[in-house]
């Protein structure tokens, strides 16, 4: 993703403020109710889903090198094409880490939306928390930021780019089966 200064930002108006605030909540209840298809037609054709992670640095080498790198281990480093596989992995009978299934809950917040460099482009910055809870007692929780560039699509939005990072350096949960 892109690196902004905060005073080269332009912000959206409410009005696009609010429709782009419902989109990004419309998705995260389309995964919540495990609608993978519906989801996967929210994304753009070039869309880079891309959680990388973390590394502990010391803050002298933060300004050079930040807490992650492009070169360095992803989560998620995902096309459209990667998605739809992950996608279809969860359809299958045979996704034993998916039965009995996953319940989530997503929840965003602290929705930041910009004008983009493009027209039709929007830079978005939030943060979520995603529950998982799996069993009888089993429940994770990721907490995050996320940094996307969605495009304007008819009357709609479709996300082009999705930077996800966790505080986190390790995951606590046995699995990262989820979208973020």
């Amino acid at each position: 993703m892109m690196t902004y200064q905060y005073d080269e930002l332009r912000p959206v108006s409410a009005e696009q403020h609010y429709r782009i605030s419902h989109f990004l909540n419309y998705e995260y209840r389309l995964l919540d109710d495990e609608r993978f298809d519906d989801w996967l037609k929210l994304m753009h054709e070039e869309i880079h889903y891309w959680m990388p992670g973390i590394e502990n640095r010391r803050r002298e080498n933060l300004l050079e090198h930040g807490f992650y790198a492009a070169d360095h281990m992803a989560f998620f480093d995902d096309s459209l094409r990667d998605l739809g596989r992950r996608v279809a992995r969860f359809q299958q009978p045979s996704a034993w880490a998916e039965n009995p299934a996953t319940r989530n809950v997503h929840q965003l917040t602290n929705v930041e939306a910009y004008y983009g460099e493009n027209d039709g482009e929007y830079i978005i910055y939030s943060t979520f928390q995603s529950v998982r809870s799996r069993g009888l007692d089993e429940e994770y929780v990721i907490y995050g930021r996320r940094e996307d560039l969605i495009v304007q699509d008819g009357d709609s939005f479709k996300i082009k780019k999705r930077l996800i990072l966790i505080p986190n350096a390790t995951l606590t949960c046995k699995n990262i089966n989820t979208f973020l």
